[in-house]
């Protein structure tokens, strides 16, 4: 666990990090949200941001993907400035979207708006439109949603949609702003095993906004905390203690106990 003094470290010849923040800062309605964020992180990563509400999280991520205007420093994706180009290897997983009960869409035709090969899906029948969803959709194992309205999904089918639509534009980059909000245990805890199985075998940089410290301490290979800047950073048995969990948090975290299915316990942080 260190401070992130991260800018200007990539060399020439050497692989760019999927992500590097320099410096950035953004300020909203008088307001300074982020104030000097580094970030250096190599691709292959499961990267946990963690932090207060308010700290900034969602809004960096907003930075990342170009929708969020910065007043000072710079961000690289793959050792390029943000344009078109660039972020179309990016694909977002927002928190569940508010939507009307009277939404039409189908799952499949919701998905099909993802893919320029399923452009005019209209015309298609299922089965050929089947086929160019299927490799995604299986991944996430939602075949059996395909016909439902996407507007009466649960919150864990939901979301499961929203990675397939997500896959389906083949990102090498997938950030996710707290992607199990509203998710019971039992799913929040498949959604992150899966997760996992895609970053594996896709290979992904994925970066995730997480409330649930357990879920991070299990899941992510790196952990940055926020609060306005990057207050620690490093491994989550680096990161997740009680005195780096306070200088992000500002309040006191206590260890608590949790269950592998090989039946002991370990100590890790949550706050109080």
């Amino acid at each position: 666990m260190k401070a992130s003094t991260h800018a200007g470290l990539s060399r020439a010849g050497a692989v760019p990090p999927v992500i590097e923040a320099r410096g950035v800062e953004v300020t909203i309605s008088g307001h300074p949200i982020l104030k000097g964020v580094d970030l250096l992180i190599p691709g292959g990563q499961v990267v946990a941001l963690i932090g207060p509400n308010g700290s900034g999280k969602t809004t960096l991520l907003r930075a990342l993907l170009g929708l969020q205007s910065v007043d000072r420093g710079q961000i690289l994706l793959f050792g390029q400035p943000l344009d078109r180009r660039v972020l179309r290897r990016v694909a977002y997983v927002p928190q569940k979207l508010a939507m009307e009960s009277g939404f039409a869409l189908s799952v499949r035709e919701f998905l099909a708006l993802a893919s320029d090969r399923a452009l005019h899906w209209f015309w298609k029948s299922h089965a050929a439109l089947d086929k160019l969803l299927m490799p995604a959709v299986e991944e996430v194992q939602i075949v059996d949603l395909l016909d439902r309205p996407l507007a009466k999904l649960s919150g864990g089918q939901f979301q499961r949609v929203m990675v397939a639509f997500a896959l389906l534009r083949n990102p090498d980059l997938l950030l996710l702003d707290e992607p199990t909000a509203g998710v019971d245990a039992p799913g929040e805890y498949t959604f992150y095993e899966l997760i996992g199985e895609l970053q594996r075998r896709r290979g992904l940089t994925v970066v995730l906004v997480s409330h649930d410290l357990s879920m991070v301490y299990r899941h992510a290979t790196m952990v940055y905390a926020l609060n306005g800047v990057i207050c620690c950073e490093g491994k989550p048995e680096d990161v997740m203690n009680a005195d780096s969990l306070k200088r992000a948090y500002g309040i006191h975290v206590a260890p608590y106990q949790h269950h592998h299915h090989h039946g002991h316990g370990h100590s890790h942080p949550h706050v109080e």
